[in-house]
């Protein structure tokens, strides 16, 4: 695999960011953590936990949608000879793209963009163990993978960008805006995007899917104390939090809280910062947003990108939509 770990300084720099993240928006009203921090290597392995849930019927949607519509979504893109995958999980979904789509034997160029070095070991193995493709990794963020991405790609081929288990969600209305924007700068003109989003659906479901009763998405949540804990010093008593799921329907969103049981003060050293919570006081850890069809493909007009096809899980509220730039 090319590029599994970040530069010891480009490390050096995330820790810092980190640090500085957790001092500005711990200190917000409503206090909150950016969503990102969620993912360490236990907060993944909990995360694609979650996703096997009977509960979280986005996977199962998503990979049925991909598998079903393959040979339309490489039809739809082009003649795409690189694939970059934002968020690639284990890379089963990319796989079952390339498989269905009778594309293993093609030497693809397939590029992967994750902050988990992880995620992308397993994502490679699991590329290269059915299909020929030539992987690439970026240990990074969205933006910044994009921005190297176009730095290296030059003028040559087409790319599909895929960005889906409706990761687009964990934007605000701004962010996903600036989100597109940049893929689209990534690929230029010469590209499309393949967009998993997750759609409105009853509160029961949407809640049920972030409220799990085996407790899997509320260890996911508190998980982010215990990095707080171990990577900045921080004295958080993972009890005396506990997990709240709760949907806005003003916003279309659900929100994830870690809800503090008691008045306490917390010290996180490694961030400069002292808290003193008080009974029933939360930190705003995630917001996930919900899409109608039609607002999927108002999103992606307003960014410049044109609908080519969009593909739509009525039973489970789930929309897989390509897009070209």
């Amino acid at each position: 695999m090319t590029g599994p770990r970040a530069p010891a300084s480009t490390r050096a720099e995330a820790a810092a960011q980190f640090a500085a993240d957790v001092r500005y928006y711990l200190s917000l009203v409503p206090r909150q953590l950016p969503s990102k921090y969620l993912y360490d290597p236990l907060g993944s392995a909990l995360f694609e936990s979650i996703t096997w849930l009977p509960w979280y019927p986005l996977r199962r949607a998503e990979a049925a949608l991909i598998e079903a519509h393959a040979l339309e979504i490489f039809r739809g893109a082009g003649l795409v000879s690189t694939l970059l995958e934002l968020g690639p999980g284990g890379g089963e979904k990319l796989l079952s793209l390339i498989v269905s789509g009778g594309r293993e034997r093609t030497p693809l160029d397939v590029r992967l963009v994750d902050i988990s070095a992880a995620a992308l070991a397993r994502a490679t193995e699991t590329l290269r163990s059915r299909s020929a493709a030539r992987v690439t990794s970026y240990e990074a963020a969205y933006d910044a993978g994009l921005e190297q991405f176009r730095a290296e790609r030059g003028g040559a081929g087409r790319t599909l960008v895929m960005f889906l288990g409706s990761n687009i969600g964990n934007f605000d209305p701004p962010g996903s805006e600036a989100f597109l924007r940049n893929v689209k700068a990534a690929i230029g003109g010469s590209g499309a995007l393949l967009l998993g989003t997750d759609l409105v659906k009853p509160e029961r479901d949407v809640l049920l899917a972030y409220d799990d009763p085996l407790g899997v998405t509320a260890a996911f949540n508190l998980n982010l104390l215990v990095r707080l804990n171990r990577e900045l010093d921080a004295d958080f008593d993972v009890d005396a939090f506990s997990h709240r799921a709760c949907w806005n329907n003003e916003a279309s969103r659900v929100e994830m809280h870690l809800v503090s049981r008691r008045s306490q003060r917390v010290r996180i050293p490694g961030a400069g910062l002292e808290l003193a919570l008080h009974p029933g006081e939360s930190i705003w850890t995630e917001s996930s947003y919900k899409y109608e069809p039609s607002g999927v493909t108002a999103l992606l007009e307003r960014n410049g990108f044109r609908l080519v096809s969009q593909w739509v899980d009525g039973r489970h509220g789930f929309a897989l939509t390509l897009a070209d730039a």
